[in-house]
């Protein structure tokens, strides 16, 4: 079966919200497809003094792409680093939370005071 035949089977499901890019060859014989993911967000805006909700714009995320070299098909995921290094300091964040909240709710030093 051919590249073209796969990939318009797979952009023929409506229900995979997955936009596949022309396929391109490489210079080394390579067969290179690109793969996004496609957002609908939302915005809210006034109309006649009112607080609305209307259909926002499509965004789009790279998932990866799809390699096919001699036969082979491999998929390289694209990472997105800044989501990463958010998570990194949104865990610093909470741990640094509970933290301060068990020292001021129980010290670590001893209780001085006469009873």
């Amino acid at each position: 079966m051919e590249v073209r035949k796969v990939v318009d089977l797979r952009q023929d499901d409506a229900g995979a919200p997955r936009v596949f890019g022309e396929p391109y060859e490489t210079a080394d014989g390579s067969t290179v497809i690109t793969v996004a993911r496609v957002h609908r967000g939302f915005r809210f805006g006034k109309l006649s003094g009112r607080e609305t909700r209307r259909d926002g714009d499509l965004t789009v995320s790279p998932v990866g792409v799809f390699v096919i070299h001699g036969g082979r098909v491999w998929w390289q995921p694209a990472v997105d680093s800044t989501r990463i290094a958010l998570m990194g300091e949104f865990i610093g964040l909470a741990s640094a939370v509970i933290a301060t909240l068990a020292v001021l709710r129980r010290p670590p030093w001893p209780d001085l005071r006469r009873r």
